[in-house]
């Protein structure tokens, strides 16, 4: 007789809040160990092209979290701070020689598989994981707290509101989804503000409590959030749109534990999905935080959002759809993969912890 197979929802051996933190903690290490070479090359092939040298500051995301990259009168930042130096002439930035972004590795790059070989020639492998530093010590904590939380609410709501008919309401993922976005990025708020600020000012780890002091001094507590808003803008439809997608497609197919093929297909659909419905959002987010970069580098205090209502018809006054639409293709490419590589390493850590359960269940009843 074939052995049943458990949902991973499972009420008796689902995985713990702990255990999901461990499956998603994997899933953020290897989506930036995969994504990370991806980004480094594009930003080099952008170098090279010169897309970088009228700017102090520049906005580049790896697929699971964003980096603004800053110049501070021409100087580099700190070795620690993998993306420190943007945008000045070599004469005026000593760091440019070390800074990953703007290392020439002649002959000129002629696309993305021959950029990578020739990178990895000039500069090493391992500089095609340029900036995972920072990456892993701002988006695991982030992905560890939004994917714990995630499942613990539609857990909460799906066995509050769930009926035998229909176990798991379709708005529970989109609620849950953007509940967790909104209490993750809250949380780690501080910590994206802090270093941004230590790139700006060519800080010392060492010295981010004397940071953090003085901004408080200055600002308050409320100084600590400063940012938070632009992140939440795109990031919380994103979550909503995304889970929403997910969920559904695992309902449709009755995929109660997803196969890792299953889990990567519909991971990728609904990030592509959400990624091309919240488009507008991420250009609003991108502009205001190249603004917040650049009010950073001249010390100028930082003002308030003017709106996102605002925001928008800005942009469609001046470039029209196609300005809220900017950059849909490099942002589908890296983000589809990315939530494909997430969700399907998240799920196949969840079926782990599952039979594990499982199986010490059943061993301590034969006991």
């Amino acid at each position: 007789m074939a052995r049943q197979v458990l949902s991973v929802d499972d009420p008796t051996f689902r995985a713990t809040p702990a255990q999901q933190m461990l499956a998603s903690c994997s899933g953020a290490v290897l989506t930036s160990l995969t994504m990370t070479p991806l980004d480094v090359v594009k930003i080099r092939l952008q170098a090279q092209q010169r897309a970088l040298t009228a700017q102090r500051c520049f906005l580049y995301c790896n697929g699971l979290m964003d980096h603004l990259c800053l110049c501070v009168n021409g100087q580099g930042g700190p070795p620690a701070a993998a993306s420190s130096c943007a945008g000045a002439p070599a004469a005026r930035c000593p760091a440019v020689e070390t800074s990953w972004y703007r290392r020439p590795a002649p002959p000129a790059f002629t696309g993305t598989l021959d950029a990578a070989v020739k990178i990895a020639r000039a500069d090493g492998v391992a500089s095609l994981w340029s900036g995972l530093s920072p990456t892993l010590v701002s988006a695991i904590p982030s992905t560890v707290v939004y994917f714990a939380t995630y499942d613990q609410t539609r857990l909460l709501l799906r066995d509050r509101w769930g009926t035998p008919a229909v176990p798991q309401p379709a708005w529970v993922p989109m609620v849950a989804g953007a509940a967790a976005r909104v209490w993750s990025s809250t949380l780690v708020a501080p910590l994206e503000l802090v270093r941004t600020r230590m790139q700006a000012t060519r800080m010392r780890y060492t010295e981010v409590g004397a940071a953090v002091r003085q901004l408080l001094r200055e600002q308050g507590p409320r100084g600590l959030w400063k940012g938070l808003t632009p992140t939440l803008i795109r990031d919380v439809p994103f979550s909503a749109l995304y889970w929403g997608s997910y969920e559904s497609l695992k309902l449709a197919f009755n995929q109660q534990t997803p196969s890792p093929l299953f889990s990567f297909v519909a991971g990728s659909s609904a990030g592509t999905l959400a990624a091309v419905l919240t488009l507008p959002f991420d250009v609003v987010k991108t502009h205001w935080q190249i603004e917040f970069g650049e009010r950073v580098l001249g010390g100028e205090p930082t003002r308030a959002d003017t709106g996102v209502a605002v925001a928008l018809r800005d942009i469609y006054r001046r470039a029209g759809v196609r300005g809220l639409f900017a950059g849909l293709v490099p942002r589908v490419v890296k983000v589809a993969p990315a939530c494909a590589i997430m969700i399907t390493s998240y799920e196949g850590g969840k079926a782990f912890f599952l039979r594990r359960n499982e199986r010490l269940a059943c061993e301590a009843e034969r006991r």
